[in-house]
């Protein structure tokens, strides 16, 4: 029995570590999934492959957050197809550079908004509607970093920390017509934009004292993410609202 109404779920960065492994479980669980990508096409094809190997329809579609019109009219076509939308995850993680505020540039402040916040907010704003139609979910997967500040990662914690602001607004505000919204905050996990950090700025010292930092002693997967976002996406969680739950092995503690 699925854990889901009839419809799909949308993941929104469906392609990456993190995205892809959300819609292999969502299929698992029980519903058909919609992935988008912006550029790693052949990583959203093989999310929908892992999906379809457990009998769900996945669909992948390319998609730039920064524009708001193409967000909206994806959602549309979505409803129509599958007659509902009624969970969407956004794991959309841009990748950034790691200086200490005082090197960052107003460009670089721009850019890093413009992405993550302002892409965003054009997923909230297209998905209301549907979400509302469906008594649907949204969950946004943000940074354990908005809890316990990481120093020279305020391009990512920033952004991240306005997302759940908006997440909890949409929660406390779209609630009374049955829209659940909350947060899955990060920590280190061994998957998609912390890779590429860890061959281009990490070295083994980072890895040492972020370690010593985790009280679980280990970095998490994007499987242990996906269970957790599932779970809040799904009816197993339909009392749950407004909260942020931390996949980050203790580091905000």
């Amino acid at each position: 029995m699925s854990d889901f109404d009839a419809g799909v779920a949308l993941v929104l960065g469906g392609s990456g570590g993190v995205g892809s492994a959300i819609v292999a479980q969502l299929a698992a669980a029980g519903t058909d999934v919609a992935a988008t990508y912006r550029n790693n096409r052949a990583g959203a094809e093989a999310a929908a492959d892992a999906a379809r190997a457990h009998g769900r329809t996945a669909t992948t579609h390319a998609l730039d957050l920064s524009d708001g019109e193409a967000t909206a009219a994806l959602l549309t076509e979505l409803a129509s197809r599958f007659g509902a939308i009624h969970s969407v995850i956004h794991a959309v993680g841009p990748r950034i550079d790691q200086p200490y505020l005082s090197q960052v540039s107003p460009e670089q402040w721009t850019t890093a908004v413009h992405a993550d916040l302002d892409g965003f907010f054009h997923v909230v704003r297209a998905a209301i509607p549907h979400l509302r139609a469906s008594q649907g979910t949204l969950v946004a997967i943000t940074s354990a970093g908005v809890h316990r500040t990481p120093v020279g990662d305020v391009l990512s914690v920033a952004p991240k920390a306005a997302v759940e602001a908006l997440v909890r607004t949409v929660a406390k505000e779209e609630g009374r017509f049955g829209v659940r919204a909350n947060n899955v905050a990060l920590g280190v996990i061994e998957a998609g934009m912390f890779l590429d950090l860890r061959e281009r700025e990490f070295d083994q010292s980072w890895i040492d004292a972020a370690t010593r930092n985790t009280p679980l002693r280990r970095f998490g997967t994007a499987d242990e993410v996906a269970h957790v976002a599932v779970f809040l996406a799904s009816r197993r969680s339909s009392y749950v609202t407004g909260q942020t739950i931390r996949v980050d092995g203790g580091y905000a503690v």
